[in-house]
């Protein structure tokens, strides 16, 4: 059996995600924008739902596409 390797997303401990801190947002964001899933960030249900959100305000204000292409 193959084991894969989760994907290094050490993060300074993040208390809360703020839909203004883009940097942080963006290391959440696969190359075509979308939120990568909770296998591959390592976080917990409740941080990711708060990422998703915060991702989803960030786009709704502009700060972030919706779309890259």
């Amino acid at each position: 059996m193959i084991e894969k390797k989760k994907e290094d997303t050490t993060l300074p401990e993040v208390r809360y995600f703020d839909y203004k801190d883009i940097e942080t947002l963006k290391r959440f964001l696969n190359p075509h924008g979308r939120i990568v899933g909770r296998k591959h960030t390592g976080l917990r249900a409740k941080q990711q739902r708060d990422l998703a959100r915060a991702v989803k305000n960030a786009r709704f204000m502009g700060l972030i596409p919706y779309v890259v292409r």
